[in-house]
C-alpha cells in the first residue's frame, strides 16, 4: 500500500447499541461500508493483529485515544481502530478501554485487510490470518500517508510497533501541516 491509492469498498458487518431494543444486549446489526466511513473526511486508520492483545491493549489503542484531541487540532475528523476479529469482539474490547474517541471496526473476516495487501498467517501464535500493524492517513478514502511496520510476513516471530505509533502520526501530521 501507498499514497494515492483509493481505500477498498467493503461491507463491514457491525453491531451497533441500540437502546430501543431494551434489555441487556440492546444491539443490532447494521451493515457499514468504506465510503460510510471515509468519505468526505480525512480520518486516521490503523489495523494491528488483535483486540485484547497485549501491544494492541497497552501502547497503540490507548494512545491514539490519548492523544485524539491533539490529532483533531491537526486537522484529523475520525480516528478507526481496525482488526480482523468479529463486531462482538470489538464492541467488548472498545468497552473494556474505555473508548470515547477511537472508533473501532471490525474486519472479522478480513475481506478488507486483504485487499489491502495486509493479510498474514500468524497460526504461529494460534491466531489464523490477521492484519499485519499498519497505520495510515485517509484522505476521503485515499491513502494520504502510509506507516507500516517493518518485516510484513506470515508467521512472523516478533511484533513490531513504532512506524503505526500514535507517537509516529503526530510527528508525521506537525511536520506536514
Amino acid at each position: 500500500m501507498k499514497a494515492g491509492v483509493k481505500l477498498p469498498d467493503v461491507t463491514f458487518h457491525t453491531r451497533v447499541r441500540d437502546e430501543s431494543i431494551g434489555g441487556d444486549n440492546p444491539y443490532r446489526w447494521q451493515d457499514m461500508t468504506t465510503a460510510d466511513y471515509f468519505a468526505g473526511k480525512r480520518v486516521i486508520l490503523f489495523s494491528l493483529p488483535g483486540a485484547f492483545t497485549p501491544t494492541c491493549s497497552t501502547y497503540q489503542l490507548p494512545g491514539y485515544e490519548k492523544n485524539a484531541e491533539e490529532f483533531r487540532k491537526l486537522g484529523i475528523e475520525e480516528i478507526y481502530c481496525m482488526s480482523v476479529n468479529d463486531s462482538f469482539v470489538m464492541n467488548a474490547w472498545a468497552r473494556s478501554q474505555n473508548l470515547e474517541h477511537v472508533k473501532v471496526i471490525p474486519d472479522g473476516s478480513g475481506i478488507f485487510t486483504r485487499l489491502m495487501g495486509m493479510l498474514v498467517d500468524k497460526d504461529n501464535l494460534g491466531f489464523g490470518y490477521r492484519s499485519w500493524r499498519y497505520a495510515a492517513i485517509v484522505n476521503d478514502g485515499v491513502v494520504e500517508a502510509w506507516f507500516e511496520e517493518p518485516g510484513r510476513e506470515d508467521n512472523h516471530g516478533a511484533d513490531p510497533y513504532g512506524e503505526s505509533s500514535p507517537e509516529n502520526l503526530l510527528e508525521y501530521l506537525r511536520k506536514n501541516a
